[in-house]
């Protein structure tokens, strides 16, 4: 039996529903049947959509032919899915299978999810033809939710696409994708409002499209990385720019890192990557962790990507990671040795990579380092005084020492010229270890010197009457020299990590600090006392006097001084404790900040209440006071002489008109109590179904109006004579200015815990630079003519939407108009009952 070749997978990826996967993977279907191909439609999902049910209609009569799916039952309803076992019975060449993401209804024989049927078409050698959106990839699946704010329960996984023989982008614009919802190809009519409104926003789609290229092109990458290693191309393919900045740790990194940026930035797709490359054996010198920290957050916020690799040498390792990336240009900045260093050195590693780099651009980037030659740790900072004193000391008397005893008689006659060497060496490497390498050249030349003198023939002599004697000692002062210089680097290396750890440890202990919130100051000041060993930490106004040797002063910002008390601190912990000072004045600052936001807050809260009221009182009661006034005047003038109809109709306005004054009133008096803070907002309950007719007849003017089905609405948490108040001005303001003929429509739909109340006009639109001074005081816009203008109104009914915890926001109307979109919370969910909005005193009771 020959084994079975594996069919091969093609997946039509797009950025959401209604891209036209469904139809591309038809056309697929019909162009491979015209070839000659034996093709069979396993699945296709229409979601009640014209064109995709037109589509597989004409695919049907080319002659495709319709697998019947299969029926099964779960909980009491039937439901059908892809008949998997009647597409392996009939073994076609190819499949076209939809939605390869979808999940299968529970049942027996059945696999859970759809690609898994696929998996098992593929393994019998038929070739899968399928459609997926990029919502459903696994490893996006919380980056979706967080910009669409819709969990995604139907996902597959990222790597049963990936082994995909093709991948082809079905792309469409987000304006596209949105006209396609408004006339209805997408989604039923009832739903086209709710999903324009959230998961078809504009920039939500350009998100979702956003996503879908990037993985298609990591997905090309890839295969094209693979091409090259098959084939075995080393040479840089220059498909996009990829900057590569090698970073050592110095003080110039943040340089290198923007200039890297600002040429990846330069080209469309342009990628940004930091490497650093480590020794083995750890010792790197002239390195800072804390600048590589600091450079790494950096390449990061530039939304560039950070790597260490490990190797001895430099320049190989950073040319031979640049083409394992496909670099096309590498980013390094000037040497820091001065000249007398690259004289004894010889070439860096700026002129190495250079020479190896190839067809890779090499940019070398002057910086304020450049040429100042590497900064060496001064012996000050390891070795204290007794030590630096006692060190050459010891290296002029150890010896001696040694030599007395060795020359004793019992030594003499038991220790050869081999033994008393090493044990002048010995000695050598315990002075390096007391006073560093000065003090070991010391010891080194006294001990030469006095074994050549006592040990070496002719004794008491300083010639050598050997050559090999001569040779020995020669060899035995270089080595000498050679330890005790490594032995003090060890040593100066250890002081440093010992140094850099426990100075790591404070830092990440104050950054616990800041992090574990409460009362930040205070806790700054006791770690800083705590840290440094200080009798007492304070934060003052003013710097103290600084004649007294125990007292410490930094600034921590304006007009604020750290100070610490009861010991002098040396250099080394200035460093630290700057760090520190750093630390306790952005604290203050943020105090300052937070003090003068409590107190702008009120004044805040005032002022947009009095705005409210005034924007009232120069719209809402001018149009009734002046009928009123007119239709009082007109009854009371004795030229005019009114018939009982005429009369009738002029009180009835009149009344008609001191009835909505009255109510206008009391709402501005409520309101003034609400900004009072002695308002207590009546908010419970409300179903929009009740406030909207109440608000509707409260119009001037009848005016027709559209709305859908509110029943399957939840309840919203609102005050029921403000929400009426707040509908009744928007579909007010819509009527004005919709076209005669058309309806103004109102919709609702309900998602993430509230509600979204949409009051649709067939208008002339806002443009983009009005959104927010449609807001703005009525006068701002002109108001002799009531009847024109854009907006009137929508100041008090988005200050009384705020005050009941909600939004109103204006977006386009699809195909002309604008919408303006009420937000309210669900009535379930725990709320505010007392005192102003913000005010603080919050009801755990559910509704």
């Amino acid at each position: 039996m020959t084994d079975v070749r594996p069919g091969q997978l093609k997946v039509y990826l797009g950025a959401a529903p209604g891209a036209g996967k469904t139809c591309r993977m038809l056309d697929e279907g019909r162009r491979r049947a015209a070839r000659g191909a034996d093709v069979v439609v396993g699945l296709v999902e229409c979601h009640r959509r014209p064109q995709t049910e037109a589509a597989l209609a004409e695919a049907r009569a080319g002659g495709l032919e319709v697998v019947e799916r299969a029926r099964c039952s779960y909980r009491g309803g039937e439901f059908t899915e892809l008949d998997l076992d009647a597409l392996l019975a009939r073994r076609p060449q190819v499949a076209l299978v939809d939605d390869l993401a979808h999940t299968n209804v529970p049942g027996e024989g059945r696999n859970p999810k759809r690609w898994q049927d696929v998996d098992r078409l593929l393994t019998a050698g038929i070739d899968v033809v399928t459609t997926v959106s990029i919502q459903h990839m696994e490893s996006l699946k919380d980056v979706v939710e967080k910009i669409t704010k819709v969990p995604q329960a139907e996902t597959v996984p990222d790597d049963v696409v990936r082994r995909a023989h093709q991948i082809e982008l079905v792309d469409a614009a987000p304006e596209s994708l949105r006209r396609r919802m408004a006339h209805g190809n997408i989604h039923a009519p009832e739903k086209v409002d709710a999903a324009l409104a959230n998961y078809f926003r504009t920039g939500n789609l350009t998100a979702l499209r956003q996503l879908a290229l990037l993985w298609v092109a990591d997905r090309v990458d890839e295969a094209l990385q693979a091409y090259r290693f098959e084939h075995g191309i080393g040479g840089v393919w220059e498909t996009r720019e990829r900057v590569v900045v090698g970073l050592t740790g110095g003080p110039e990194g943040d340089t290198l890192v923007r200039r890297a940026a600002r040429i990846a930035d330069r080209s469309v797709g342009g990628e940004l990557l930091a490497v650093h490359i480590a020794r083995s054996d750890g010792l790197a010198a002239g390195t800072s962790h804390a600048s590589l920290t600091r450079q790494r957050r950096l390449v990061e916020d530039l939304g560039g990507s950070y790597h260490s690799v490990v190797g001895d040498d430099i320049a190989t390792a950073l040319v031979d990671f640049a083409r394992a990336e496909n670099a096309t240009q590498l980013v390094l900045g000037s040497s820091r040795r001065g000249r007398f260093e690259r004289f004894l050195t010889g070439r860096g590693t700026g002129e190495s990579v250079v020479e190896a780099s190839g067809d890779i651009d090499v940019h070398t980037v002057t910086h304020e380092r450049a040429g100042a030659g590497t900064l060496l740790p001064s012996r000050r900072r390891t070795l204290s005084g007794p030590r630096r004193v006692g060190g050459p000391v010891a290296g002029l008397l150890l010896p001696i020492v040694l030599t007395s005893l060795l020359d004793l008689d019992v030594a003499r006659e038991h220790l050869n010229l081999t033994s008393v060497a090493l044990l002048f060496l010995l000695a050598v490497v315990g002075v390096a270890c007391i006073g560093g390498v000065l003090s070991a050249v010391v010891a080194s030349v006294t001990a030469s010197l006095l074994l050549n003198y006592w040990f070496m023939p002719p004794v008491g002599h300083f010639t050598l009457g050997d050559p090999n004697s001569m040779l020995a000692l020669v060899v035995f002062a270089i080595v000498a020299a050679t330890v005790a210089a490594v032995v003090d680097r060890s040593l100066r290396l250890s002081r440093r990590s010992a140094r850099a750890t426990a100075e790591a440890e404070t830092m990440s202990s104050l950054a616990g600090t800041i992090v574990r919130g409460g009362q930040p100051i205070p806790a700054l000041l006791e770690r800083a006392r705590e840290a440094f060993g200080v009798d007492a930490a304070e934060l003052v106004e003013q710097p103290p006097d600084t004649a007294d040797a125990l007292v410490t002063a930094v600034p921590a910002g304006t007009d604020a001084y750290l100070v610490l008390r009861g010991r002098t601190l040396p250099s080394a912990d200035r460093r630290v404790l700057a760090a520190f000072a750093a630390h306790v004045g952005a604290a203050v600052e943020r105090a300052r900040l937070a003090e003068a936001a409590a107190e702008v807050e009120p004044v805040k809260a005032a002022d947009r209440m009095r705005t409210a009221l005034l924007r009232a009182v120069g719209h809402d009661l001018r149009t009734p006071l002046a009928a009123a006034l007119a239709a009082i005047g007109s009854l009371r003038s004795r030229d005019l002489d009114f018939s009982e109809q005429d009369r009738e109709e002029l009180l009835a306005t009149a009344d008609e008109s001191m009835t909505k004054l009255n109510r206008l009133v009391d709402n501005l008096l409520d309101m003034s109590r609400l900004q009072a803070g002695a308002l207590k907002l009546e908010l419970r309950a409300t179903a929009l179904e009740e406030v909207l007719p109440t608000a509707l007849d409260s119009l001037p003017v009848a005016c027709p109006v559209d709305t859908g089905s509110l029943e399957e609405i939840p309840a919203v948490l609102a005050d029921p004579p403000l929400l009426e108040r707040v509908i009744a001005n928007l579909v007010g303001n819509a009527a004005r200015h919709t076209p005669y003929g058309e309806k103004v429509l109102v919709t609702a739909s309900a998602l993430a815990g509230r509600v979204e109340l949409r009051v649709v006009d067939r208008g002339p639109g806002l443009p983009a630079a009005d959104r927010d001074r449609v807001f703005e005081p009525f006068q701002r816009l002109g108001d002799t003519d009531n009847t024109t203008g854009l907006g009137l109104g929508l100041a008090l009914s988005r200050g009384l939407a705020e005050a009941m915890d909600g939004t109103l926001t204006p977006e386009d109307t699809p195909g002309g108009g604008l919408t303006m979109v009420l937000s309210l919370p669900f009535a379930e969910r725990v709320r505010e009952v007392s005192g102003a909005p913000g005010s603080g005193v919050w009801h755990s009771e559910p509704l």
